[in-house]
Formats: structure tokens, C-alpha cells, sequence
């Protein structure tokens, strides 16, 4: 599975799962342009994957910078065949939009989350598809989450936000099929991250039997009882993935919502 010769986009790529993948497309030859609110995050990023890699700030749930950076990012690599939709987590509202009960959130926390998680993939989306057009074909890959198939009490805001993402992803690859833009959405389990570090550190806080712990072993005391595999899912998992998914082997998916999360979603989710 070679992307050698391609140029990718993956946004809010300066760290954790959008590095992971970002460094499996890299891995697999292409040459990857990182997108991220945070600018000086986003170079440092590329200069620790090599030269094939470059780093640019943009914030990606804003329809008119999204254009800006995919503009600089064509200009600077050639064109574009693959664009990742990675950005999201939590805005300057995300304590706002945790519910549990519902009525606590606000306005500003669900406006936040749609904005973080699913206009990023609309404002990209849109500003990246008439250069993949251009290259008579492509792909996409959406990072939704397993919160978007499983009720997620704690997390109704973010929830909704990803299952946008899900339906998007196909209707997108419904209208773009005629084009060749191949369009599919992974959506990760409990990938230790620094919205599940905050999450850890909630539950920390509001449950007995995690108060002991550090975060990261309430994370990993989560995966212990929520993965039917009994591991973590990681950076590198969804690389791999979406490095397959946006290669020739891949050729005939498209519309396609793949979880890599373990086994979570065979049942209700633990938290």
C-alpha cells in the first residue's frame, strides 16, 4: 500500500491521532501538509517528520481560512490527492457542552462542539474537493468517533457533532463517486489523547472507584473493562488504516464507517 507521488492534508495534525496519521502516510510515501489551529505546533510537528512533511496554522472550522490554507498548501506541494479530516476535540466552550444531565449545557458548549468537530470537516472538505477534481479522482477520510454510534450520555454534544460526520461522509461519497473521490469515515475507541486526559481526569474526580488513580491509569482501567480485545487503540492504528484507505487498494470503498476501537461497539460503551 504506496502513496508514492500523492500529497495529503491532514488537519489538526500536530499531534496525537492526526500524527499518527499523518506519519503513516509519510511512512507509506506520500508527501503530507499538517493543518492545525496551532501554527508553531503544526511546523514543529513537520520538521520532526522529515522533509516530505510541512506545517501551516489555520483554524479549519472557519470556511475562509480552510480555503486560505488549502490554497497555500496546493501551492506549495503541487496539488492535492488526499485530504484527512481530522481536527476536532474541544474549543474554548468544552466544558460547556458535557451533559449528564443535559440541561447542562449551553449554547456556547454545542455551538463549540458542532464547530470544533463538524464544520472543520465541512469549511476542509469544501475548499479541498475542486483540487481533487482537478486530479481526476482522490480520496477523503473523515475521523468521526465510536461516540457517534453508541449513546454517549457524558458527551451528547460531541456525539452529535461525529455522527454529522458520519452522515456526511456518505453523502459525500455518494455526490463525488461520479469524480473518483473515494470518501470514507474511521471512527476511533480510547485513544489516549488530551481530550481523554481531561475526560480521565473528570472521572478521577466523580468516581469513587477511580479517585486513587492517575489519568492515564483511569484511562487505562476504562480499556481494561470497556475492549473486548482488552488494548488500547492508538495513533498508529489509525494511520495504518487510513493509509490503506486512501491507496489503490482501497479502490472500490467508498461510503464505508469503519470502527477501530477493539470491539467497543459490540456492545454499550462504559462511560
Amino acid at each position: 500500500m504506496r502513496l508514492d507521488g500523492k500529497t495529503a492534508i491532514v488537519t489538526g495534525g500536530a499531534r496525537g491521532i492526526g500524527a499518527g496519521i499523518a506519519r503513516g502516510l509519510l511512512g507509506a510515501g506520500a508527501r503530507v501538509a499538517i493543518i492545525d489551529v496551532d501554527g508553531d505546533e503544526a511546523a514543529h510537528a513537520a520538521r520532526q517528520m522529515g522533509a516530505k512533511a510541512i506545517g501551516l496554522g489555520g483554524d479549519v472550522s472557519q470556511e475562509t481560512e480552510a480555503a486560505r490554507a488549502v490554497e497555500e498548501v496546493v501551492g506549495r506541494l503541487g496539488g492535492l490527492d488526499v485530504l484527512v479530516n481530522n481536527a476536532g476535540g474541544g474549543g474554548p466552550h468544552a466544558m460547556e457542552s458535557a451533559g449528564n444531565p443535559f440541561t447542562n449545557i449551553t449554547q456556547a458548549g454545542w455551538d463549540d462542539a458542532l464547530a470544533v468537530n463538524l464544520r472543520t470537516a465541512f469549511a476542509a472538505t469544501k475548499a479541498a474537493i475542486p483540487h481533487l477534481e482537478r486530479r481526476r479522482g482522490g480520496a477523503i477520510v473523515n475521523i468521526a468517533s465510536i461516540a457517534a454510534l453508541l449513546p454517549a450520555v457524558a458527551i451528547p454534544a460531541y456525539a452529535a457533532a461525529k455522527a454529522g460526520v458520519v452522515s456526511l461522509t456518505r453523502s459525500l461519497a455518494l455526490e463525488l463517486a461520479a469524480k473518483h473521490i473515494r470518501v470514507n469515515a474511521i471512527c476511533p475507541g480510547y485513544v489516549w489523547t488530551r481530550a481523554w486526559e481531561m475526560l480521565a481526569t473528570g472521572l478521577k474526580m466523580t468516581v469513587p472507584a477511580y479517585a486513587d488513580l492517575e489519568p492515564r491509569d483511569v484511562f487505562l482501567e476504562v480499556v481494561r473493562r470497556g475492549t473486548p480485545l482488552g488494548r488500547e487503540q492508538t495513533p498508529e492504528d489509525m494511520g495504518n488504516l487510513a493509509v490503506f484507505l486512501c491507496s489503490d487498494a482501497a479502490a472500490n470503498i467508498t461510503g464505508q464507517i469503519i470502527a477501530v476501537d477493539g470491539g467497543i461497539t459490540l456492545g454499550p460503551m462504559s462511560v
